[in-house]
């Protein structure tokens, strides 16, 4: 089953869409993190790509991220609920609603923008070079199960 195409402009903009319909109170599911965190949380996987704010995983641990974890971030299988969550990904302070659903939208436009050609065999963060569908499944996955999880 392929996962919807993030690069598709309907798909980024029912994504949009769906992001538009949290509002800060909105409770999740599931979990832990506030509707705030988790709008961080997401932007977490556009900062590895655009922004050089985290620093990249030495040698042995990129080996490990690629032998082990990519598989679960790439592929089409959908998230567990509560599940572990990577150190980098951990929100531990207080977040601003407005700034990140507008810096949400701001990447997942920029993304669609570029286009999947942009992404074709694109050295990832953490996991080495990675097709368009890996980068659509970890695109589209982590932010499907996350708007899932606050019932939008």
């Amino acid at each position: 089953m392929a996962l919807p195409n993030i690069f598709n402009k309907e798909v980024s903009e029912t994504v949009i869409h769906r992001i538009n319909n949290l509002k800060p109170d909105t409770q999740p599911q599931w979990g832990k993190m506030n509707v705030s965190e988790m709008l961080a949380h997401c932007n977490v996987t556009y900062e590895m790509v655009y922004e050089n704010k985290h620093p990249k995983p030495n040698f042995f641990m990129k080996a490990i991220m690629t032998a082990f974890i990519k598989k679960i971030v790439t592929n089409e299988t959908p998230y567990k609920r509560n599940g572990q969550t990577a150190p980098a990904f951990k929100i531990t302070d207080s977040r601003h609603f407005e700034t990140e659903n507008k810096r949400l939208i701001n990447y997942i436009a920029k993304t669609q923008e570029l286009g999947a050609d942009h992404f074709d065999n694109k050295e990832s963060h953490g996991f080495g070079t990675l097709s368009i569908t890996e980068w659509n499944n970890m695109f589209y996955k982590h932010l499907d199960h996350h708007l899932t999880q606050f019932g939008v």
